[in-house]
């Protein structure tokens, strides 16, 4: 692979962070790093197998002679800046919603449509966490037999919301305590919570992202619209609905496929085991904990449908800060090259 001058942008971020650390454990051509932020962390230096790297300021940074840029630094500077470095001459690999549905951007998922990299026009965007995790575990099956509609019920930990999430639950779990008379009896009083709707800690938030319209939410519409777009099903029925639960990193989701034949459980898991980045695991149930770290998708609990019968129910399961964002951007920055 020939060396490319690469940009983190959103660089002290904890997907920013993770990005620089699989460019390293991936051995990934640079032949040099920049590494950009807001003005509150400029001049600030990173230690990297490529040197100690200053972090820049990404509003005054000129982005000439870098040949890819991830950004990773929420999708108001995306819109702004990205077109600015894509202009420059980078390939601009985005892990923000900015891009995701235009109709000239690829929205792709490494291992599941990488040809859909060749079309790019400057501008490639990475899909939501969710998506991600879910595609990983859904791709080989419709590969195989034809994807129709899917159930998808997501478990999403707290980390998709960022620092701010992780630090809403666990202050909440100090203000909550362990007080099992007052949790069990709902005797005590909603914490304060800037992020969430109702409590996060030891409790499950029916409601993940913004109301947006016909009820759902932003991330539930995220799961319909992107699911279309990368499987390129533009008529796929997807039913999500999208949950917060009180993890911190690892999003679970549970599925229930229908595909233009009948598979069966055995065919289904014999198809996920020869998928790359997928591992599937039979002797115990794939958790959160379980895929915090690690770059495979996880997946567990597959069964043949028992009401519509004809389709498989399983259990997935991934790293939403690494294959869900960082790891990713890495592998279609990898595609490029």
């Amino acid at each position: 692979m020939s060396s490319k001058r690469t940009a983190v942008v959103g660089a002290t971020g904890a997907v920013g962070r993770a990005m620089i650390s699989i460019l390293e454990e991936r051995a990934f051509p640079v032949a040099e790093l920049r590494l950009l932020a807001s003005s509150r962390s400029t001049g600030s230096k990173v230690d990297t197998r490529w040197g100690t790297v200053e972090v820049e300021d990404l509003t005054t940074a000129d982005p000439s002679g870098i040949d890819i840029a991830l950004f990773s630094a929420g999708g108001d500077r995306s819109r702004r800046y990205g077109p600015r470095f894509a202009a420059a001459g980078a390939v601009v690999i985005d892990n923000s919603s900015a891009f995701r549905m235009q109709p000239d951007v690829p929205l792709v998922v490494a291992g599941v449509n990488d040809a859909a990299v060749a079309e790019h026009k400057g501008i490639i965007a990475n899909p939501n966490c969710t998506t991600m995790d879910l595609l990983m575990a859904v791709a080989p099956l419709h590969q195989a037999a034809g994807l129709r509609s899917m159930i998808a019920t997501s478990y999403q930990s707290v980390s998709g919301s960022g620092k701010k999430g992780m630090d809403e639950l666990t202050r909440q779990v100090g203000e909550l305590g362990s007080d099992l008379d007052a949790l069990a009896t709902g005797g005590w009083q909603d914490p304060v919570g800037e992020v969430y709707p109702r409590p996060i800690a030891w409790n499950v938030v029916p409601f993940a992202g913004s109301l947006q319209s016909e009820g759902y939410t932003d991330e539930e519409w995220k799961l319909v619209n992107e699911s279309r777009k990368i499987l390129d099903i533009p008529d796929l029925r997807v039913e999500p609905t999208c949950v917060r639960v009180p993890v911190m990193v690892g999003h679970g989701i549970a599925t229930s496929l229908w595909f233009d034949r009948p598979v069966s459980a055995g065919e289904a898991e014999e198809l996920l085991g020869d998928a790359d980045g997928v591992a599937v695991w039979t002797d115990k149930v794939p958790t959160p904990l379980d895929s915090a770290g690690i770059d495979d998708v996880l997946v567990g609990r597959i069964r043949e449908t028992v009401g519509t019968p004809g389709g498989i129910n399983l259990w997935a399961v991934g790293d939403n800060l690494r294959k869900g964002a960082a790891l990713n951007a890495v592998q279609i920055a990898e595609l490029l090259v």
